[in-house]
């Protein structure tokens, strides 16, 4: 993949910007050489050697990267938060904050970054969907295990700790139509209405999150060639979908196209990039 050569890089998204376009994105930087400071909501984030930070492109932010006696050398990547199974609010307070690449789960992360973006001329058209699937499964898992301000007080971990385990457990039953609120308490002894508190402290509705979950990993099978003598309605019951017009439904509303449609974009010659994830590498030079 190429690179952009500049002496430095200033970044400045103005509440003006936002109103004028704001597609939703999210953006990772993993600075490879060079000094990154990020300022938003008044704070400011310097990254060191092996750090990342994430930032909402729906709030006001200032970046800025700056070399030294090397070319400076950025890795972003940009995708809409809506493909994290991460509740809205949990992504807002992460922000800004430093995530260490060299401890834990971020060296898979920076690793397979770095590896995705200097091997790039090495990938098909084909693989974007999986190696986007990928990525925000590293992302994913890095996130959930980054503590937060709201997470340190003792009941608030509690909770924390609560919530996670139980999307754990969603993400790993999203095959099973049986899968259902109600289901989701019991298995984790906690009442529904706990469990209804649990999401609406985050933003979000239980049976909403796993039908998102659930069709974006549906939408993820569509996309992957291998998977194309499977039917429409083998796919969806894989992922907990009985009815497949029910399916049908809630896949339209929520891409804008009917399953059948979306397989059929995906499959075109030229390829359907992974329509969240893009990365690109920008480095700084005389």
């Amino acid at each position: 993949m190429p690179a952009l050569a500049f002496r430095s890089l200033q970044v400045l998204r103005t509440p003006h910007l936002i109103r004028g376009a704001d597609p939703g994105l999210f953006h990772l930087a993993l600075p490879l050489h060079g000094r990154p400071l990020l300022t938003r909501a008044g704070r400011e984030t310097v990254l060191g050697p092996g750090e990342m930070v994430l930032y909402d492109g729906s709030r006001p932010f200032r970046s800025v990267v700056t070399a030294h006696r090397d070319p400076a050398e950025l890795i972003q990547v940009r995708f809409p938060g809506t493909l994290l199974p991460l509740p809205p609010a949990r992504m807002e307070r992460l922000a800004g904050e430093r995530l260490s690449g060299r401890e834990g789960i971020g060296p898979l992360l920076t690793d397979f970054l770095v590896r995705l973006v200097r091997d790039a001329r090495h990938y098909r058209p084909a693989d974007t969907a999986r190696l986007g699937g990928v990525l925000l499964d590293l992302l994913t898992a890095l996130l959930a295990h980054e503590p937060d301000t709201a997470a340190r007080a003792a009941p608030a971990s509690y909770r924390r700790a609560l919530m996670l385990r139980v999307q754990g457990f969603v993400e790993r039953h999203l095959g099973d139509a049986r899968l259902s609120p109600r289901a989701v308490a019991a298995a984790h002894q906690i009442s529904v209405s706990y469990l209804y508190k649990l999401f609406q402290e985050e933003g979000l509705t239980v049976a909403a999150w796993i039908r998102e979950r659930r069709l974006e990993s549906c939408r993820r099978d569509l996309s992957d060639p291998r998977l194309d003598s499977h039917p429409v309605h083998v796919i969806a019951a894989r992922w907990g979908f009985l009815s497949n017009a029910h399916f049908s439904r809630a896949f339209r509303t929520a891409y804008g196209m009917s399953p059948s449609e979306y397989r059929q974009t995906a499959a075109l010659p030229s390829g359907v990039q992974e329509p969240s994830t893009s990365v690109l590498v920008r480095s700084t030079t005389p």
